[in-house]
């Protein structure tokens, strides 16, 4: 009797186009962070100190900026690949105060439609399902590498090459 063989599975993506896989990621949290930054100081950061100063955020107008500018230079950041475990770092704070002052109350869903009007759709207040989402995607960007095209990869082989010419010597 002859044994069966059966053979295995290809991959369904192949594994030269995996290493491809963190662009989308940071081209979504990068380009959303620096969005969000931009919306707040379309507004004026003293109208988002504001808002921070009614849920009882400590030091509304230093925190207001501090957030703005994570949002902004932490999503360019991401987005050029460039220090992204070191950017993460205030990112995901400014995702974890986000959910536990504001959408924590609202449940896990971004989007609840409330009704639909001549004007158009009506939703309520957002949960934390976006802030999860971010997280997971700096979370993979984190454990996983920024992938090509990123300024991390550019950085490290520099310092490589100049280590290498410092131990020649």
């Amino acid at each position: 009797m002859h044994a069966m063989t059966v053979p295995s599975p290809e991959p369904s993506m192949p594994h030269r186009f995996a290493r491809w896989a963190p662009i989308p990621i940071r081209l979504i949290v990068g380009y959303g962070f620096m969005e969000h930054g931009f919306a707040k100081l379309g507004r004026g950061a003293g109208a988002f100190a504001a808002i921070l100063h009614s849920i009882g955020v400590p030091l509304p107008h230093l925190m207001a900026w501090m957030t703005i500018l994570t949002e902004v230079f932490g999503g360019l950041a991401i987005l050029l690949g460039a220090f992204v475990a070191l950017a993460t770092v205030p990112m995901a704070i400014v995702l974890l105060v986000a959910i536990f002052t504001v959408h924590l109350p609202y449940g896990f869903s971004s989007i609840k439609l409330m009704s639909v009007t001549a004007a158009g759709a009506h939703f309520g207040q957002p949960g934390y399902e976006c802030d999860l989402l971010y997280l997971a995607g700096l979370a993979a960007l984190v454990l996983g590498g920024a992938g090509p095209w990123a300024l991390d990869n550019l950085l490290l082989r520099r310092k490589g090459k100049h280590s290498l010419t410092a131990n020649d010597r």
